[in-house]
């Protein structure tokens, strides 16, 4: 029997989250369930710019772009900090504004879990 961890979830990444085209949610919880048990899907990679346990999934569905943040070393939980729609066209990073909204929630959901 696996040892599957809960998903919990910041409210506002969850709003934004529910936004996302049904097929875009189907496959961002299917990534996070193979978190949940202990994997890592293919569509999910580590996050730059912040300490590890922080993982990205992106989805690309129908010329868009779509992204989720998730933790896995917050107390027991699969966490999902944020989820948004990319807007830039190219490769570019995650925009500074989202860097820096994933890095609050984090700061502020371990002072809630401490």
């Amino acid at each position: 029997m696996r040892n599957t961890r809960q998903i919990s979830w910041i409210k506002a990444a969850r709003r934004d989250f529910e936004e996302f085209p049904e097929d875009v949610q189907d496959d961002i919880f299917d990534a996070l369930t193979v978190a949940a048990e202990g994997g890592k899907s293919d569509k999910a990679k580590p996050f730059k710019g912040i300490d590890g346990g922080v993982f990205e999934i992106a989805i690309r569905y129908r010329g868009d772009a779509f992204r989720s943040i998730y933790a896995v070393k917050i107390g027991e939980k699969i966490w999902v900090i944020h989820a948004f729609q990319k807007k830039s066209k190219s490769r570019a990073k995650t925009p500074q504004m989202d860097v820096d909204l994933i890095r609050e929630r984090l700061r502020r959901l371990k002072e809630v879990l401490k």
